[in-house]
């Protein structure tokens, strides 16, 4: 069983409760639009990270982290990019590939708008955990954690804060 905790739209921002979230879990996932890499610096120093950049992010970034992450986990097959769509309006760089061979999990961020859907179609969960970051229209920070453990998702759960 992995702990993860799933994040995106930091845009350079990062403060002690995110740290301390980050610290309890065993694996840390950012969907991009990460903004500064020391935002990244800071949670690597805490525990493993798999992350993508998103489209705000510059050359630093993008020569470190993929547009697109795509691995197995505790036998659950998970892919990461930063603008992805949801159910039914995938965006179409990839939406050939994911119907073609869709993951379990597919994360996505860029909209800033907490999703937790079943694609029944597809067969997987779409996960945006929504915005993290101060920098954006969205009213309520929020972030997600879960288990990934024997090939589901388990403990799903929201984390707000304050704008």
């Amino acid at each position: 069983m992995k702990k993860i905790l799933l994040l995106s739209d930091t845009h350079s921002y990062i403060d002690d409760r995110i740290i301390e979230y980050a610290k309890q879990a065993d694996e840390i996932w950012h969907a991009g639009d990460i903004g500064a890499i020391d935002v990244m610096d800071q949670l690597e120093k805490i525990k493993p990270v798999r992350a993508v950049y998103g489209n705000i992010d510059d050359q630093t970034v993008r020569a470190v982290y993929p547009l697109n992450n795509r691995f197995t986990i505790e036998g659950v097959d998970v892919w990461i990019t930063h603008i992805g769509g949801y159910p039914g309006k995938y965006n179409p760089k990839i939406r050939k590939e994911i119907t073609e061979n869709p993951p379990k999990v597919f994360i996505c961020g860029h909209s800033h708008i907490l999703k937790v859907m079943p694609d029944k179609d597809l067969g997987l969960i779409h996960l945006n955990p929504g915005a993290v970051g101060k920098h954006g229209f969205h009213q309520v920070r929020t972030m997600l954690r879960f288990d990934v453990n024997n090939g589901k998702l388990e403990n799903l759960e929201v984390i707000e804060f304050k704008k």
